[in-house]
């Protein structure tokens, strides 16, 4: 584990990303968020933080810290899934809103919110495996630690392409409607991958399984738009998510 003892600080990075990316949408409107946000901003912001405390803890001779914290650890992941399934609510009101407000949501059409849906469901069942993986494999510290780390590259879209697609819209604004919103998204994910590949070449992960699940996840939701438009997935959304 000597190769990990720097890791709590390239940590540091994705939590970076993550607060740039959701930074003026949350914090610009704090007010005016609703708990549900509040709840789930600070809960996932924790788990961030917890990624890179733990590593510290664990190569700087206080696993005592490093075992209680990871407790408490599992009821923070608990929350992070919890809380963003219970969130998916606002992506159908989202769609039923732009259907109807077709000129206040310009190029933000209801395939988009749909695809939302369609790809954050599959971020946090994958995040959901990847933590219960870190616990089958807590006797494994190089795989418990992997599994661990590859989290932050699971969950880091919803911000970071939230953040990125608002500045390009902002730097666009002139030619609304007629916006790509979808080569920001594009961007964010070529992004998160890289920095994906990045790490695990740097620890030597690159055919770990975690790593393939955090790549194939990321790649999935380039298809975020043709998700979105399937008439098949807007129906299974609609079944089970009720705006």
């Amino acid at each position: 584990m000597d190769h990990y003892k720097s890791l709590y600080k390239w940590m540091i990075i994705p939590m970076i990303f993550m607060q740039f990316g959701i930074f003026g949408d949350y914090w610009g409107e704090f007010a005016q968020k609703a708990w549900s946000v509040h709840v789930h901003y600070w809960n996932g912001t924790i788990w961030y933080l917890y990624l890179i405390i733990q590593p510290y803890y664990a190569t700087h001779g206080q696993l005592q810290k490093h075992r209680t914290n990871g407790i408490i650890g599992m009821f923070l992941a608990g929350g992070v899934c919890i809380t963003a399934f219970s969130m998916l609510f606002r992506d159908i009101i989202n769609a039923n809103d732009a259907a109807q407000f077709k000129d206040d949501f310009g190029p933000f059409e209801p395939w988009f919110f749909l695809g939302v849906a369609a790809v954050e469901i599959i971020m946090i069942l994958a995040f959901g495996y990847a933590v219960l993986m870190s616990i089958i494999k807590r006797k494994s510290l190089e795989d418990h630690a992997w599994w661990l780390i590859t989290t932050v590259f699971l969950i880091m879209m919803p911000a970071l392409g939230r953040g990125i697609q608002n500045a390009h819209v902002g730097l666009n604004a002139q030619d609304w409607p007629h916006i790509d919103i979808m080569s920001p998204i594009y961007l964010t994910q070529v992004l998160i991958i890289g920095m994906i590949l990045l790490a695990a070449w740097k620890y030597k992960k690159i055919k770990h399984p975690a790593t393939y699940l955090a790549v194939l996840v990321n790649v999935y939701t380039c298809f975020l738009e043709p998700l979105g438009r399937s008439p098949a997935v807007e129906a299974f959304l609609r079944a089970v998510i009720k705006g």
